[in-house]
């Protein structure tokens, strides 16, 4: 049995060479997309000054999460 724990806990590189595998060709770095930051700031800035009721729904939808979530905690722990 302690025969072969050399080979369960051989790496790869010695394993395919004991096989007589080639080996394993490199992968390519894969490349990340570069972002424009200053095409996307002026995207931004256009469609706000576009649909400038934006930012109102924005907040309003935040502090109505806000106040549905205080409602929740109120409700299910009877703070009131």
């Amino acid at each position: 049995m302690y025969g072969n724990t050399s080979f369960l806990i051989m790496g790869e590189a010695k394993r395919r060479k004991n096989l007589g595998i080639p080996p394993r060709k490199k992968t390519e770095d894969i490349k990340l997309p570069q972002l424009d930051k200053k095409a996307i700031q002026q995207k931004v800035r256009s469609t706000l000054y576009k649909y400038p009721i934006i930012p109102f729904l924005f907040y309003g939808a935040a502090i109505l999460i806000l106040i549905g979530g205080l409602f929740y905690v109120f409700k299910s722990f009877n703070i009131a």
